[in-house]
């Protein structure tokens, strides 16, 4: 029953990571197929390929979701907590996929991991997901945004004698390479969280031992999101390329440039499991206030913001409710 309940859990996993994939591919090409530097399926291949590779970067970040964030029991009650806590994330991705909100994906999963264990009576380590989460979470849009916009501010000074539509076209050849940077970060963060939950489903299944990441879980979880990448989020990727703001060549650039590092940072100096979604969408409306602030649609960003807010809580009470459904089954 065990073995049967962890291959149960680990296609819920997948099934998370290929949602991710959809709901989060505008988060690494909407910019680029905003300012048509890229066609939308070019653009949607790189970014599978992209996040295929950045998913065998690291598994930092993983070993982060799997050991830091609940202490869910051993046996089948264990798996009952993964798998509730990845009902709960996919359901909030679906929703706001629907409504074309670019929410956060990795915030979903930990929401529904915390509230899948709040809902089991089990332990919540409150101090990483301080720690590595609600930290993060308030921090990184606010580098992103602050560091988005003087990236603006520095190219508009340096090619402020240049010519209009000779920046524009070499603009959007570097947001081939900002385009893939942000894609390679993307699999470096967000595959490593389905990778940390899969660990976490083995350990309690008592399949494994200790957080290491084999590299079937990497194989797998890589090729889920980069599945779903390639399937799209167009609903969302309207919201981020065309609805925020009207983007241009070197702001594209300037925001994919700004997200992919803000990314790479926290994988590897933090081992933080932060939003690729807030990063961009962040980054994006930073380089927008560098034109004018009336440039940017508040009342679009006030709706995602709400959305961010909500996201943990949101997916805690789905997974909860997926727990309090599924254990009275199993038990």
């Amino acid at each position: 029953m065990e073995l049967a309940a962890v291959v149960l859990v680990i296609v819920v996993a997948l099934g998370f990571d290929y949602t991710n994939g959809f709901h989060d591919a505008a988060n690494a090409i909407a910019t680029s197929v905003a300012t048509r530097a890229l066609t939308p399926r070019v653009a949607l291949a790189m970014a599978a390929v992209m996040n295929l590779l950045g998913a065998y970067l690291g598994t930092e970040v993983a070993s982060t979701v799997g050991s830091g964030i609940i202490e869910a029991p051993r046996g089948i009650s264990g798996l009952v907590v993964v798998l509730s806590a990845l009902v709960g994330a996919i359901i909030w991705n679906l929703i706001t996929w629907w409504f074309g909100l670019p929410s956060s994906s990795s915030h979903a999963l930990i929401g529904g991991l915390v509230g899948a264990a709040l809902a089991s009576s089990g332990g919540v380590q409150w101090s990483g997901v301080l720690e590595k989460v609600i930290i993060p979470m308030v921090l990184s849009p606010v580098v992103g945004f602050v560091l988005a916009g003087l990236v603006m501010i520095a190219i508009l000074w340096l090619f402020r004698r240049g010519r209009p539509s000779r920046l524009t076209r070499g603009f959007r050849h570097a947001q081939t390479v900002s385009a893939a940077a942000m894609a390679l970060g993307h699999g470096l963060q967000d595959a490593q969280k389905t990778m940390g939950v899969i660990v976490l489903a083995l350990v309690v299944g008592g399949f494994h031992t200790g957080f290491d990441v084999p590299w079937w879980v990497v194989l797998i979880s890589a090729g889920a999101l980069s599945a779903g990448t390639y399937a799209g989020g167009w609903r969302i990727m309207r919201t981020l390329g065309r609805r925020m703001i009207d983007l241009d060549p070197p702001r594209g650039f300037a925001a994919e440039a700004t997200a992919s590092a803000v990314l790479y940072t926290t994988a590897f100096a933090f081992a933080a499991p932060i939003s690729t979604t807030q990063t961009i969408t962040s980054s994006i409306l930073g380089v927008g206030a560098t034109k004018r602030l009336s440039a940017v649609r508040w009342g679009v960003a006030g709706n995602i913001a709400v959305a961010w807010v909500l996201t943990i809580p949101a997916a805690g009470l789905a997974a909860a409710c997926a727990f309090w459904a599924i254990h009275p089954l199993v038990s």
